[in-house]
C-alpha cells in the first residue's frame, strides 16, 4: 500500500481530531465507508450517462430512483450503505454487488486509492504553493 506524505497524516491527525487508536479506527472506518458510497454514486453516473441533476446531458429514459439500506461486513466492522438503484432495475453495482454482503479485503484497496489521492492533490498544493495559488494546509 502506498504510503502518505507525513504532512498529509499529520493533517488527518489534527483534521480529524485523532488522539487514541479507537479514535484512527473510527476515521478509517468512516473515510472508508464515504468511499465506498462515492465509487457506488459513480459507478451509476456512469451505467446512466449522465451526472446526478444535470438534466440537459440526460440521453435515456433510466433514471435514479432512490437507494436502499445494505449493511456490509468489512475488516473495519459492520457498514451501513445507500445502494444507488435506477427505474429500470438495470444497474448492478461492481464495488458491492447485489447478494454480497461479505467485503472484506477491498479495504486496502480502497485506503491505498485514497491515499494515491491525497498525495497526488499534495504534490500539486505544494507546486501551485510556489506561484501563491494553493495553500498546503489541506
Amino acid at each position: 500500500m502506498a504510503t502518505l506524505p507525513k504532512e498529509v497524516l499529520r493533517n488527518m491527525i489534527v483534521d480529524g481530531d485523532l488522539k487514541t487508536v479507537n479514535d484512527l479506527h473510527t476515521y478509517l472506518k468512516e473515510m472508508f465507508k464515504d468511499a465506498l458510497q462515492e465509487m457506488l454514486e459513480a459507478e451509476l453516473e456512469v451505467e446512466l450517462g449522465y451526472v446526478k441533476g444535470d438534466k440537459k446531458n440526460k440521453n435515456t429514459d433510466n433514471r435514479r430512483n432512490g437507494t436502499t439500506k445494505k449493511t456490509v461486513s468489512t475488516r473495519f466492522g459492520e457498514i451501513e450503505l445507500d445502494i444507488p438503484r435506477d427505474r429500470n432495475g438495470e444497474f448492478e453495482p461492481v464495488v458491492v454487488p447485489k447478494h454480497t454482503r461479505d467485503i472484506s479485503g477491498i479495504e486496502e484497496q480502497i485506503i491505498s486509492l485514497y491515499a494515491r489521492a491525497r498525495r497526488n492533490q499534495w504534490r500539486e498544493c505544494i507546486l501551485l504553493e510556489k506561484s501563491n495559488i494553493c495553500d498546503t494546509d489541506l
